[in-house]
């Protein structure tokens, strides 16, 4: 359900409510009780995200969840791609120095 925010016009009190879509806007106001509500226009029907956290892991399924720790068992082992990477470009970069080096001489 959305959430709706509104103002009193008689005595400025603010406030949000859970409305369903389908509702008829609120008319009147809890705080003085006179029928000068407005609904104000909102951001949107946006996801708003509250707490301490939220990953796009928080959500699988147990089956994917053992996949997952079963790879991160071999990734810890070592499988070469992130190291090969690295090592290949200083190793181009030192043979760069090593070509300039040669150049000069």
């Amino acid at each position: 359900m959305p959430t709706y925010e509104y103002v009193c016009d008689s005595c400025e009190h603010q406030f949000e409510t859970f409305q369903s879509i389908t509702a008829d806007p609120l008319v009147k106001c809890p705080v003085c009780g006179k029928k000068k509500l407005r609904r104000l226009i909102g951001t949107g029907a946006a996801i708003i995200f509250k707490g301490s956290g939220f990953y796009c892991t928080d959500y699988r399924s147990d089956s994917y969840r053992q996949a997952a720790s079963k790879d991160n068992g071999k990734s810890s082992s070592g499988n070469g791609s992130g190291n090969g990477s690295s090592n290949g470009a200083s190793k181009s970069s030192s043979s760069a120095k090593k070509a300039v080096g040669e150049a000069k001489t």
